[in-house]
Formats: structure tokens, C-alpha cells, sequence
């Protein structure tokens, strides 16, 4: 086999694959990347308020 045989067979594979892929509906994806999304919001925002605090502490008693 050439490599031209070599990736018309590898694409036939893909191909192949992805029928037999369960897809995610359109209302399923859009859950879950609301989901997704809150909780990186979250996430992000727990983290700037340990950041926040750890820096005030350090203002108020290293840097007098």
C-alpha cells in the first residue's frame, strides 16, 4: 500500500466510526454547556476571592 491508499483507507475508517457515534442532541449539548459554563463562573469566582483575601492578608501584615 502507497500512502495514498494508506489515508483513503484511514478516512473510510473515520468515517466508519463516526456513524456509529452517539451525537448529543442540540437541546443536550446547550444543557451542558450551560452547565459548563456556570460552573467555571463559579469556579472562577471562588478562586479570585481566595486570591483577594490571601492578597489583602498579606497587605496587612507584611507590607505595613
Amino acid at each position: 500500500m502507497n500512502i495514498i491508499e494508506k489515508v483513503k483507507h484511514f478516512l473510510k475508517e473515520v468515517y466508519v466510526e463516526l456513524k456509529r457515534v452517539s451525537w448529543l442532541s442540540s437541546k443536550e449539548a446547550l444543557r451542558y454547556t450551560i452547565i459548563i459554563v456556570a460552573v467555571i463562573i463559579v469556579v472562577s469566582a471562588f478562586l479570585g476571592g481566595l486570591d483577594y483575601f490571601f492578597a489583602e492578608l498579606l497587605k496587612r501584615f507584611i507590607v505595613k
